[in-house]
């Protein structure tokens, strides 16, 4: 019998992630690419890793997502948010820990617009007084 596959979404600026889990060895695999393969930024990796090291689950799940859409760090924080709403689904105890480390909270920080008459969102154009 096939375990029990777990789905979430995750969000960050324009990037979102869709992450489904199971019960596995560890695979990561990020857009058909493996996890190592597709971010090359050790930061970016432990930023990705953070929620696995938090609820001590690293090595026992399985990952497969999809992301699209903003950067390089803007996807890290989809997927990172994606798979702790995937642990919360998979395990309610966990949704504690999660909720006091700041991974389920959706960080809604967005480009400000460009704004008619100035060059850009706050931006003035220069003042000359002669």
């Amino acid at each position: 019998m096939a375990t029990k596959r777990y789905y979430a979404t995750g969000r960050r600026k324009t990037a979102i992630a869709r992450v489904w889990m199971q019960e596995g060895t560890g695979e990561f695999i990020v857009n058909k690419r493996k996890f190592d393969d597709y971010f090359q930024l050790g930061t970016v990796k432990q930023q990705v890793n953070r929620p696995l090291d938090v609820t001590d689950k690293r090595g026992k799940l399985d990952f497969m997502v999809n992301v699209r859409g903003g950067g390089v760090s803007g996807q890290a924080g989809a997927i990172k948010h994606g798979i702790s709403r995937a642990l919360v689904e998979y395990d309610e105890s966990l949704k504690q820990t999660l909720r006091k480390s700041g991974f389920l909270t959706r960080d809604a920080r967005i480009k400000e617009r460009k704004k008619y008459g100035q060059p850009g969102a706050r931006k003035r154009f220069q003042y000359s007084k002669r």
